[in-house]
């Protein structure tokens, strides 16, 4: 039997990258897939057509999670679609660096919204679904950067680092309803993101790795595998780094 199997999961921010990683995970481990895209409007059709073909259920919504109203609109609509919601995978965010002389207040608010905020309104509008079916697994993406701090990344670093406070936080509250709630702190993820770097910096970074490498998205996905399975049935309240031994 697959460790997902049957599980209604909504990830966040699916449509390339990470998330992508782990929907396609997801799937092949036999969960049924919802996951949210905004922009990407022609990726995020595309994957949920390539999940269906898996043979699980997937449907793509276009939603924007660091919306309050979009985020109770999304978690009822996934409810009604899927009859259920077994995982919550946060993983939509952003970065906008500068050094914090030269960051504008609109790029400390928005990253704030989009990757902090985004947590507290889809956590909250799924809490009482969870409680109602006395389980659930939640899991808020966060960054080796949000345990460490980062020149450059103040406004990052700072949501990064608010959302491990609040897994902390909601894995007390909802512990008494066995809702598990878990983060990720992946370190140096090589990702369309990172392609457009040039390889000497690159190589500069996985050199100052201890496993010598960089992660791949499927690195992160196979845990967010593991804390949305019964193979992590008494894990609450922990921050995983996927780093490679960066931080030891």
């Amino acid at each position: 039997m697959k460790l997902l199997e049957g599980k209604v999961t909504l990830i966040t921010g699916a449509s390339k990258g990470i998330g992508k990683a782990i929907a396609e995970k997801f799937a092949e481990q036999g969960a049924n897939v919802a996951f949210t895209y905004l922009s990407s409007v022609k990726k995020g059709e595309g994957l949920e057509r390539e999940l269906a073909e898996t043979g699980v259920k997937a449907k793509g919504f276009r939603s924007d999670a660091s919306d309050y109203q979009a985020a109770q609109n999304l978690i009822a609509g996934v409810v009604e679609e899927f009859g259920r919601m077994d995982v919550l995978i946060n993983n939509a965010g952003v970065t906008k660096d500068n050094l914090l002389m030269r960051m504008s207040e609109e790029d400390w608010d928005a990253i704030q919204n989009i990757n902090l905020k985004s947590c507290f309104n889809t956590v909250k509008a799924s809490a009482r679904n969870f409680m109602k079916q006395r389980s659930g697994s939640i899991i808020n993406m966060s960054s080796v950067v949000g345990v460490k701090g980062n020149a450059g990344q103040a406004n990052y670093a700072a949501s990064k680092a608010g959302i491990i406070g609040f897994t902390k936080s909601v894995a007390l509250e909802l512990g008494s309803r066995n809702i598990r709630c878990n983060a990720i702190a992946p370190g140096f993820i090589e990702t369309e993101m990172t392609d457009a770097l040039d390889e000497k910096t690159v190589q500069s970074w996985r050199d100052a790795i201890p496993l010598k490498r960089g992660g791949s998205p499927e690195d992160v996905a196979n845990a967010c595998v593991f804390l949305a399975s019964d193979m992590s049935a008494y894990v609450t309240g922990q921050t995983m780094q996927v780093d490679g031994g960066m931080l030891t």
